[in-house]
């Protein structure tokens, strides 16, 4: 039988809200599943002291090194680190990084096969670089390289010869370009940034809205859909996410209002741009992805747009789709697994 480990950087998997859901759906699926973290790995003896749940409670027992490892979060010190190397070099990995946001859009820029869909950004490490991208496009998005859920993007718009209009988190502020100018060198000094074309997604209503592709591999090691959602951002925000206070609701229904008749022509085209763009993406990396969340919009002219590609994306709140991630994670870690002993 396939034994499968979820390693994981917390101690207590009480504390990890999807860690039964993973124990539930191997149990049903017939595989042996346990969680772990770096800290209970016996190298010497090739053992582990993890936790299996039964009746009710995670209860502590010693297992074998499993046959496949669900790496389901980041390590959390040096010594970690050293031993999730150690068990990568032996045991297939079902998650694998796909880098940062510059590195992802080089590497798809590089392949071109998707270059159309980008939107236009250059690592912003001089005023020169924000001038030159102001001037071409007159709106911009400012964000941190390293950002997530919206965190720290910026709006900054031409506004005449020496104005530029500013929304900050919602505030709105105009300034000089002297000003402005002196707010991204402090900015640039401080955290890496980008610096990109304003792309207008929009409702009818005026709010910023995007899609959610959330694909995984199968238990056939194929790209699978998982959920598509759209995410709509408050009145007002720049961005759609939902840790901004952004909201979602079903695709069709989203679809109809915002598109009539051709809402089924559009949740087809998503569809398809999903498995494509994800082979795509699977095949430029040497190590296999399992997982993605694909963030694209739509400008007035229907024309899509790719936003963003993370890893580890998680399902939305309003969605019962726990158990379809841990589903699609659980048959795939079996099909490494099996491949790996074939």
């Amino acid at each position: 039988m396939t034994l499968i480990g979820m390693l994981h950087h917390r101690a207590d998997p009480n504390k990890v809200k999807k860690a039964y859901a993973y124990a539930a759906v191997a149990k049903a699926e017939g595989v042996d599943f346990f969680y772990f973290t770096p800290g209970k790995v016996n190298i010497k003896k090739h053992k582990i002291l993890g936790k299996v749940y039964e009746n009710g409670q995670w209860i502590e027992k010693e297992f074998p090194f499993p046959d496949v490892i669900y790496n389901a979060s980041y390590s959390s010190s040096e010594k970690a680190e050293k031993i999730i190397d150690y068990l990568f070099d032996r045991i297939p990995f079902t998650s694998h990084s796909i880098g940062n946001k510059m590195s992802v859009y080089n590497r798809i820029s590089r392949a071109k096969k998707f270059k159309q869909y980008l939107i236009p950004f250059h690592k912003l490490t001089d005023i020169q670089t924000f001038l030159n991208m102001i001037h071409q496009y007159k709106k911009v998005i400012i964000k941190p390289m390293s950002g997530h859920q919206g965190s720290g993007v910026v709006l900054i718009e031409k506004n005449g010869t020496n104005r530029y209009k500013m929304n900050d988190a919602e505030v709105i502020s105009s300034f000089n370009e002297k000003q402005v100018l002196d707010w991204i060198s402090q900015k640039i000094q401080d955290e890496d940034y980008l610096v990109q074309q304003f792309i207008t997604s929009q409702t009818k209503s005026g709010h910023v809205f995007d899609f959610r592709l959330h694909v995984q591999k199968d238990g056939k090691g194929k790209w699978v859909i998982t959920s598509i959602y759209p995410r709509i951002g408050r009145l007002g925000t720049i961005t759609s996410n939902m840790g901004s206070g952004g909201y979602s609701t079903y695709l069709d229904i989203f679809l109809k209002q915002e598109f009539g008749d051709s809402w089924y022509d559009i949740q087809r085209y998503l569809e398809e741009f999903a498995i494509k763009f994800s082979n795509h993406f699977d095949s430029l990396y040497e190590d296999e992805l399992d997982e993605l969340g694909i963030d694209v919009g739509l400008d007035e002219n229907q024309k899509l747009w790719l936003f963003e590609v993370n890893w580890r994306p998680g399902p939305p709140n309003i969605y019962s789709v726990e158990l379809d991630v841990a589903k699609n994670t659980i048959l795939y870690a079996k099909y490494l697994a099996d491949r790996n002993k074939n």
